[in-house]
């Protein structure tokens, strides 16, 4: 299992009303944790672009646990749990500043040759750096 965290401070525009964060942000927190998750792999989301792959969401899905608010400072943890292939599952952990699970997410997501449109594996040198987390 290959595990990363990246902190994130919910900004005034992320809230509604209730000065909670808006449940529409949550993909947004995904992503910039999936992109970080791989960065400090070793691996970017700019490289697979330049490789010809593009990563299209085809799964989201979002529990919520307690609100997160304005101003709070939140850590994402992400995992995979299972070796991609054509497909690849991110897991998230939202915790709070007093380290309290808020909120639990996923994404499932395909890698697609950006020429044909077509599914296709991994980058040899992504799937080369996940390779020590599932032995």
């Amino acid at each position: 299992m290959y595990e990363s965290s990246t902190q994130i401070r919910v900004r005034y525009g992320e809230t509604d009303q209730m000065a909670y964060v808006y449940y529409g942000n949550y993909a947004m927190y995904y992503e910039v944790a999936r992109v970080e998750s791989l960065r400090a792999l070793g691996f970017s989301y700019k490289s697979l672009e330049a490789q010809g792959i593009m990563l299209p969401v085809l799964q989201n899905s979002s529990k919520f646990i307690a609100p997160a608010r304005y101003d709070d400072l939140l850590t994402i943890k992400t995992k995979i749990h299972e070796r991609p292939g054509v497909r690849i599952k991110f897991n998230y952990e939202i915790f709070n500043e007093d380290d309290q699970l808020i909120h639990l997410g996923e994404t499932l997501l395909v890698f697609v040759n950006t020429e044909t449109g077509k599914p296709c594996r991994p980058p040899k040198k992504m799937q080369e750096l996940l390779d020590p987390y599932f032995v």
